[in-house]
């Protein structure tokens, strides 16, 4: 995690819930925003992620109900759709999906939108919290509340929740490791930046694409750039792939 970063209270009105959160993730609670760095902004529009470096900067949200992935939800997500291929969707067959580091939830939030029983496991606080406000958001809008009942969050590292013994093993676990850095930062949204920054690389993810091979019933997917190398260097069963990203597909023991 960057440090310092702080939770400010856009008014007063969100001043105990910024000090809730403050004290839930071990940081500063302040007043004032901050002149340098990231900081937590916590208003009327839920939680946001933001830059004080580029005030004129788009913050990071998680956002169900409006943007892009609202309008996507509305218009209906497609079964011919990679992802929706990838994990092997198919009928009325809808496999119960590990989303093994779900990030800001998008591809969760598509699944569950197709009727899967999502559980999305994120190990950074800070994206669990920006995560966890765009879920408790979204359970406003009636038209979600059925979707989002389909997704459980789960705070923690993913290959601890999947050798617990009281979790069931899922059909499906979906991996999306930090991608590698593009060349050209341009082509990265503003917004995505930050979440970059946050988070950093996943050194771990080559150990836990082999945890996922062992524990998921009927396969394991991961999210790559298209022309990047398989991860860990491990040859995929098979690939779905779109102008700039792939899924490879690993059959498992039940694939």
């Amino acid at each position: 995690m960057l440090s310092p970063i702080i939770v400010v209270p856009e008014g007063r009105d969100s001043l105990d819930s910024a000090r809730q959160l403050a004290h839930r993730l071990n940081i500063p609670c302040v007043d004032q925003r901050p002149t340098h760095g990231l900081f937590l902004l916590f208003g009327t529009d839920g939680l946001a992620l933001h830059d004080a470096d580029a005030p004129r900067g788009q913050p990071l949200r998680v956002d169900f109900k409006s943007g892009s992935m609202g309008y996507r939800q509305r218009a209906g997500f497609r079964r011919d759709e990679l992802l929706a291929r990838a994990v092997g969707i198919r009928g009325r067959d809808l496999p119960t999906i590990l989303d093994a580091t779900a990030g800001l939830g998008r591809d969760a939030f598509m699944l569950a939108s197709l009727g899967c029983e999502v559980t999305l496991c994120e190990r950074h606080p800070i994206v669990f919290a920006l995560l966890e406000d765009g879920l408790s958001r979204a359970r406003q809008a009636p038209v979600l509340v059925p979707v989002i009942g389909r997704m459980q969050l789960v705070a923690g590292d993913a290959a601890a929740y999947m050798d617990s013994a009281v979790v069931l093993a899922p059909d499906v676990v979906l991996l999306d490791p930090m991608f590698p850095e593009r060349k050209k930062s341009a082509l990265v949204k503003k917004p995505m930046r930050l979440f970059h920054g946050l988070v950093g690389r996943d050194p771990d993810a080559d150990g836990l694409l082999e945890r996922a091979i062992a524990k998921a019933r009927r396969r394991v997917v991961v999210k790559r750039p298209l022309h990047a190398p398989a991860l860990g260097g491990v040859v995929p069963s098979f690939s779905y792939k779109g102008k700039a990203i792939r899924f490879d597909v690993y059959l498992t023991r039940g694939g």
